[in-house]
């Protein structure tokens, strides 16, 4: 018996050895992802993943690159891009260790100061010589701007002809929608990894691009063209610029007291009100920054002793007007009147999405909005029915637009559609709103038309099989654009009266497209 027992621990103790030993050889045998990435990313994509000829690789900047996307990258690289696949060059255990190490984070956090900012800046010699009138012949205020997110390009297309005029390759995942100066003659784009580009449309070139930040949400234009403002998940700043894009000041988007910062959710120019508002992630505060010289000064707090200097008021020209909210919000816009923000608020844990209406003259939420599921107020249009203004809004959870009059905050109608939808857009000149189902496994081909006037679904388009998103009307309103959200995608045109095709254009995964004349003119049917 003794002896038996002797067997089985020397047994059990060289399978331990044996088990260590495996262990360690597979330890050794692991791919060095790190020395991976130094020896074959590095160069494009820099050392500490923040980006150079090649985008950001940090993991908010990839938050939206689906892992199973990442991998399929690495091995075959991106067409129409200087990324090549390194199927050839690595193992598939490589470069599965590589599409793992780029979503953990880079330690010690990079940086992104204002010097970086002004370093990274780069002028097109000689755009500012150029002719202030178009090369071409089409109406520069029916022209579309299309992001083709499947292979990083920008077309512009004539909203007459329904022609392809241009095309040129952009930034690596525009985000947030372009925006305009007041005459239309430039566009501003904002890239996922932090860069801005304004680009001549009139004489179709890069005027100047900077870089406001290693992972950015979106842009915004003042009303006037001097101004713009980038809101940023990484570092948690806003960073202003003149119209040259050069940096003016950045704002650590925290507390008054400094205590907790926030990353910044989204920042709209509020034209009529001469001010930028800006929407934080994680903190419970809307600001609005006045771009008005005539701004009045601002106090922070009550003001109940001069003698403590509390009495000492902050220039009102760019300077941060807080409203305190309960909760934070993820996304917002505006009436027509600018008077209140609609903001949608995605708790964090078990708590419920809600929206919440925040009046801006008085700086506080004064409406919840009864909106179930997960309301996607930032592309919500308003619009006239029955005498009554009214604000509609699709849902990215439940299959559902929720019709809102604005004087009361009440509910006036859940019009049900064929699943979950990201975008609504409509027209003044329009009888009709579209809205697509993108969110829905089931109903993603298809775009729901409604009738604003009885606020029934009246007619639907559908492409099988295919993602179908992403409404724009001409400046008349007599067309409507859509996108078929795929790699091998195209841009539709439809009859706006009779939804009928009426031309498709092939395009790569057409994200968005964004009329001149609808944007600069602040429609009620399109974002702002």
């Amino acid at each position: 018996m003794k002896s038996l027992r002797f067997s089985s621990s020397l047994a059990l103790a060289l399978a331990a050895v044996a088990s260590l030993v495996a262990g360690s050889a597979r330890a050794q045998a692991a791919p060095d992802a790190p020395a991976l990435y130094r020896q074959h990313c590095a160069a494009c994509h820099g050392e500490q993943r923040t980006g150079g000829m090649g985008p950001a690789l940090l993991p908010e900047s990839l938050e939206r690159l689906r892992r199973p996307e990442a991998l399929k990258v690495i091995t075959q690289g991106r067409a129409a891009t200087q990324m090549a696949g390194f199927a050839p060059a690595l193992k598939a255990e490589e470069i599965a260790a590589l599409a793992q190490w780029i979503y953990t984070p880079v330690l010690p956090a990079p940086t992104w100061a204002d010097a970086d900012i002004r370093a990274s800046r780069v002028e097109t010699p000689g755009a500012k010589d150029l002719p202030a009138k178009p090369v071409w012949s089409a109406d520069p205020m029916n022209l579309f701007v299309v992001v083709e997110g499947g292979d990083h390009h920008v077309s512009l297309l004539d909203g007459d002809r329904f022609e392809r005029m241009h095309r040129f390759a952009s930034r690596y995942a525009l985000h947030g929608g372009p925006k305009f100066s007041p005459e239309g003659r430039f566009v501003y784009f904002g890239s996922r990894d932090g860069w801005i580009t304004k680009y001549d449309l009139w004489n179709l070139t890069v005027v100047a691009e900077v870089r406001a930040g290693l992972n950015m949400r979106n842009v915004a234009v003042s009303g006037d063209g001097k101004w713009i403002m980038a809101a940023n998940y990484f570092p948690h700043t806003l960073a202003l610029f003149d119209a040259d894009l050069k940096l003016v000041k950045t704002y650590a988007a925290t507390t008054a007291d400094g205590r907790a910062s926030s990353r910044v959710s989204a920042v709209y120019d509020a034209t009529p009100r001469q001010s930028f508002v800006v929407a934080l992630k994680d903190i419970p505060e809307l600001w609005e920054i006045s771009y008005d010289p005539k701004a009045e000064p601002l106090y922070d707090g009550l003001v109940h002793d001069y003698k403590m200097g509390e009495g000492v008021p902050k220039p009102g020209q760019f300077g941060v007007k807080r409203s305190r909210l309960d909760e934070p919000l993820d996304d917002f816009y505006f009436d027509q009147a600018y008077t209140h923000a609609f903001g949608a608020t995605r708790p964090k844990g078990e708590g419920q999405p809600n929206a919440q209406v925040v009046n801006l003259d008085v700086r506080r939420t004064i409406a919840r909005l009864p909106i179930a599921g997960m309301p996607h107020l930032g592309s919500g249009i308003t619009f006239d029915w029955q005498g009554r203004r009214v604000m509609a809004s699709p849902n990215l959870k439940d299959g559902a637009i929720d019709v809102i009059e604005l004087d009361s905050w009440k509910p006036v109608k859940t019009i049900r559609t064929p699943g979950p939808g990201f975008f609504m857009r409509s027209h003044e000149k329009s009888r009709f709103a579209w809205t697509d189902s993108m969110m829905s496994p089931t109903a993603r081909d298809t775009l729901t038309i409604i009738d604003k006037t009885t606020l029934e679904p009246v007619a639907s388009v559908r492409e099988p099989g295919r993602t179908l998103a992403h409404i724009e009307f001409t400046k008349d309103g007599r067309y409507a654009l859509a996108s078929v959200w795929e790699m091998d995608g195209a841009l539709i045109v439809y009859d706006a009266t009779t939804f009928k095709e009426v031309k498709r254009l092939p395009m790569s995964k057409p994200v968005g497209k964004y009329n001149v004349f609808n944007k600069i003119t602040r429609s009620e049917g399109t974002s702002h």
